[in-house]
C-alpha cells in the first residue's frame, strides 16, 4: 500500500508508492496491439465497474454509456484502515483512498468535446453520482476529478476520452489555501468572494470570456497558465454534488463551447480540466464551519503551451507569457 507523507514544512502531502521497484523512466508511446480496452466489448480486459449508466444490460457486459471503472495501477485503495503515524518530526497517513477511471463513451473518441451534449451530461452526472458515494465514507477527505488531455497535460497513453478520480485522506495544500482565502474574505465582508468576483467580471468584461444562463466563463486575473478559464456557477453553491439538472446541462454545453474553441484556436492543445469541490464535511464536527456560505466550487480549465521550469517549482511564482485580458478577447471573439 501507498503512503500519504506530510512535508512539516510547507503542509504538502505526497503520496509515495513504497512498493514499486521499477526505476522511472520518460514514458514512450505503447503499441496497441489488441486495440483500446476502454471501448464497448472490451469490458473483460478492464476491472469490474464500479459504476455505469446503462440501458438494462448486464454489468460488465456491452450496452452502456458511462462506466467508472478502478485505476488498473491504483495509487490509493478503499481497503485497508485509516492510520495516522508520527515518524520522528514527520507525519504519514496510510494509503486509503480510491483511485477510479470515467470512462466517458462506449465509442473510440479522444476529444471530449466531440461528445454529443446529452453524452456530456451524462459524464458530468457520473461525477456527481461518484463524489456522493465517496462522501459517505469518513476516512476519505477529498474527493478529486480531473482531465488529462494530451501527453503533455499527463494523460495516459491510453486515448480514449475518459477522467480520472481520486479520493485522498487529507484535504491538499491549494484547496486549503482557497478555503482560507474564501473565509477570510468571508469574515470580513460577510460575502462569498466568487460570487463577488463573478459580478465584477461580468461589469468590467475585459476577462468575461463566455457567459451563459447558469454558468460564467472567466480568464483570472491572475492566470498562471496562457489561455487559462475558470469556470463558475452564477448561482451560489459550496458543493458540485449540489448541482441541479438544468445546471448540468447548461454546463455541459458550456464546457462543448470551450473546448471547441480552444482547439481551434490553440490548436488541438493539451490541457487539464479539474473540478474544484469543497471537501468532505463527514469526518470532522465543524469542519470548516462557514464553507456553505463562503466557498463556491468552480472548474479550472488549463491549456499546457509552455512546460513548468525550474523558477515556478523553487519560488510557487508563475510566469504567464500571455496576459488574460488578451486570451479573453481572442476566445471571446472565436465563440
Amino acid at each position: 500500500m501507498s503512503e500519504v507523507r506530510r512535508d512539516i514544512v510547507t503542509d504538502t502531502w505526497v503520496i509515495v508508492d513504497t512498493e514499486n521497484d521499477t526505476i522511472p523512466q520518460v514514458p514512450q508511446e505503447e503499441v496497441k496491439a489488441h486495440g483500446c480496452p476502454f471501448c464497448e466489448g472490451q469490458e473483460d480486459r478492464t476491472p469490474n465497474e464500479i459504476y455505469a449508466i446503462r440501458d438494462g444490460s448486464s454489468p460488465n457486459k456491452p450496452g452502456w454509456k458511462v462506466r467508472v471503472i478502478p485505476n488498473i495501477r491504483p495509487i490509493l485503495k478503499v481497503e485497508g484502515e485509516l492510520e495516522k503515524v508520527g515518524i520522528g518530526v514527520y507525519d504519514m497517513v496510510s494509503g486509503v483512498g480510491a483511485n477510479e477511471v470515467i470512462v466517458e463513451t462506449p465509442h473510440h473518441m479522444t476529444n471530449f468535446s466531440e461528445l454529443p451534449d446529452e453524452q456530456i451530461q451524462l459524464v458530468l452526472d457520473t461525477y456527481q453520482k461518484r463524489i456522493e458515494d465517496l462522501h459517505k465514507d469518513k476516512r476519505l477527505r477529498y474527493i478529486l476529478l480531473f482531465k488529462n488531455h494530451g501527453r503533455a497535460a499527463g494523460a495516459s497513453t491510453i486515448d480514449h476520452s475518459h477522467s480520472d478520480l481520486i479520493a485522498l485522506p487529507a484535504t491538499p495544500v491549494r484547496v486549503k489555501q482557497k478555503l482560507s482565502g474564501a473565509l477570510e474574505y468571508y469574515s470580513y465582508k460577510e460575502r462569498c468572494i466568487f460570487c463577488d468576483i463573478i459580478q465584477q467580471e461580468i461589469e468590467m468584461a475585459d476577462r468575461l470570456i463566455f457567459q451563459s444562463d447558469k454558468f460564467a466563463v472567466i480568464a483570472p486575473y491572475a492566470s498562471r497558465f496562457p489561455f487559462e478559464m475558470l469556470i463558475i456557477p452564477k448561482r451560489h453553491c459550496y458543493a458540485y454534488k449540489l448541482v441541479d439538472k438544468s445546471e448540468i446541462k447548461d454546463l455541459a454545453n458550456s464546457l462543448k463551447t470551450l473546448l471547441r474553441t480552444i482547439h481551434k484556436v490553440l490548436k488541438d492543445p493539451p490541457y487539464n480540466l479539474v473540478l474544484n469541490d469543497s471537501p468532505n464535511l463527514l469526518p470532522r464536527s465543524n469542519y470548516w464551519k462557514t464553507i456553505q456560505q463562503d466557498y463556491h466550487w468552480h472548474i479550472e480549465i488549463i491549456p499546457r503551451l509552455y512546460r513548468t521550469s525550474g523558477f515556478e517549482l523553487g519560488t510557487g511564482f508563475y510566469i504567464n507569457h500571455y496576459a488574460p485580458e488578451k486570451a479573453a478577447s481572442i476566445l471571446r471573439s472565436s465563440i
